[in-house]
């Protein structure tokens, strides 16, 4: 059967068994990920009959693969396309979400739903019955230190699980400008200007951002003209 498939046919399977080896990694079932890929490079509606010929699947585990990959955000329902000859109403097929960035954001906001915020949440429960445990048991230091712990690792989570929650609030459009321009800048120069930020108060730093983000696009270039020949002049 193999030996039958076009070089371009053999490169997409072997495509799609390499992305559902890297679902994984993203917290997504292989088989959803093997979809995904395949759809990805055939860049054209396939049914859920086309799809489980190529892939190998049943009937079962396709039109689950399918589905879930549906509920993530990485494929779409369109109508099948016209085959000649063919009469009646056009089934169903499933086309990969063509804008990388919209999908993108897609897995990111569901990963953020199935894992992160059960993690804060499972985390403040914890750090709540510590601290109420804590305060009937003052002289258990061990109590006391897990009490701590769980505050400080509840903090570390929620702060890095709002900062992935905003990635899916930006559109498209939004989030390729911004990564295309970070991957503009060097990274020493990246590495210099958070460790600026860090070292510069919060009272300080807040406002800032907070006044530059409420500028209309034609006031901030201004303002950023005007911060660029300040930080010249006082870097001299």
């Amino acid at each position: 059967m193999t030996e039958s498939l076009s070089p371009a046919e053999r490169i997409r399977r072997q495509l799609a068994d390499a992305w559902g080896e890297m679902g994984a990694a993203w917290g997504v079932a292989p088989a959803i990920a093997r979809v995904h890929g395949y759809l990805l490079s055939r860049q054209a509606p396939l049914t859920e009959r086309e799809v489980r010929e190529a892939l190998g699947l049943s009937h079962r585990a396709a039109s689950m693969a399918l589905a879930e990959s549906e509920a993530w955000g990485l494929v779409e329902r369109v109508p099948e396309p016209r085959r000649i000859g063919r009469r009646g109403p056009a089934g169903v097929a499933f086309s990969a979400v063509g804008d990388h960035w919209r999908w993108f954001g897609a897995v990111v906001a569901q990963r953020k739903l199935r894992e992160g915020d059960p993690a804060v949440v499972a985390l403040a429960a914890a750090a709540s019955e510590a601290a109420a445990a804590a305060v009937d048991r003052p002289d258990d230091a061990e109590l006391a230190a897990l009490r701590d712990w769980l505050t400080s690792f509840h903090d570390f989570v929620r702060l890095f699980d709002r900062a992935i929650g905003i990635i899916p609030q930006l559109d498209p459009r939004e989030l390729e400008r911004a990564l295309r321009l970070i991957g503009r800048v060097p990274d020493d120069t990246a590495l210099r200007l958070v460790r600026l930020l860090v070292a510069i108060p919060d009272a300080d730093v807040v406002p800032l951002l907070d006044a530059m983000s409420r500028l209309s696009p034609t006031g901030a270039r201004r303002a950023t003209k005007l911060i660029a020949g300040v930080v010249r002049t006082v870097g001299r």
